[in-house]
């Protein structure tokens, strides 16, 4: 298989799935706008933009898990992949996303720095993210934040289902991450767990300098850049979110109407 059929089908499957996620989940967002996350502030009007340069970055994504899964195909990395089957697939899964985790969090924060933030300031212009915002970054935002698949098949000889299932599983995790509306607030999101939900990676384009990690609190927690209301916004979450809707408001106000207040 040459580089080119490998990154073709790779960016043909992400695109779907962007487009996919981006339109389903505003089909639900449509049908529980209580669970919007910044009340006063909308990111929409950024939809174009931000579809037109996501279809460039996803391509820079695709590339560098192309370059991984052709080295591996081509045997130039020091070890040949681990073998995939059914007892392995879920601790090299959990391991993959442990070390992009890690990637991601200290690649962020080098994105941060005065040097670089040049290259990140494209993505941070989403102040209000959206389903489209996930990939709305700069090319070379988007190499170092992505290069961990043209680098990791040298160190973690990983099976290439799982550099694939973890691509992905990120773009899902990504584009719900932005999605600016919370579905997934729990216990486990906040402290002492270490996972997320959409409320994370909010506060982190609303607040700029906290919540940098990608799939688990811990770096942030660790090297105290966790903003410090983010336990306490899931909290409320959890107590005043309203149940998931598949309605539109509009489809609920008659059923509503309808429904006696009183036995008089």
């Amino acid at each position: 298989m040459t580089f080119l059929a490998i990154l073709a089908v790779i960016y043909a499957a992400t695109v779907l799935l962007y487009f996919a996620l981006g339109y389903g989940i505003t089909w639900l967002n449509d049908r529980n706008p209580e669970r919007r996350i910044q009340k006063g502030r909308r990111g929409e009007k950024r939809k174009a933009v931000e579809i037109r340069q996501s279809m460039a970055s996803i391509l820079v994504t695709c590339t560098s898990v192309a370059i991984g899964l052709f080295a591996q195909y081509q045997g130039w990395t020091l070890f040949a992949p681990w073998a995939f089957n059914w007892w392995t697939a879920v601790p090299l899964f959990l391991l993959c996303m442990v070390l992009f985790d890690a990637w991601f969090y200290f690649a962020h924060r080098l994105l941060h720095t005065k040097l670089f933030y040049k290259y990140h300031l494209l993505h941070h212009r989403s102040v209000a993210p959206t389903v489209w915002s996930n990939d709305s970054i700069g090319l070379v935002d988007t190499a170092l934040s992505q290069g961990f698949y043209a680098v990791i098949v040298f160190l973690v000889p990983f099976p290439p289902l799982i550099l694939l299932a973890h691509r992905l599983f990120d773009q899902i995790n990504g584009t719900f991450g932005h999605a600016g509306f919370e579905y997934f607030a729990s216990p486990t999101a906040r402290y002492p767990w270490p996972l997320l939900c959409t409320t994370y990676h909010d506060q982190h384009h609303a607040e700029f300098k906290y919540n940098y990690a990608n799939y688990f609190s811990f770096w942030d927690r660790v090297l105290g850049t966790i903003s410090p209301v983010y336990d306490r916004r899931v909290e409320t979450f959890e107590g005043e979110a309203p149940a998931i809707s598949l309605k539109r408001p509009s489809q609920l106000a008659p059923a509503q109407e309808a429904t006696p207040t009183s036995d008089r």
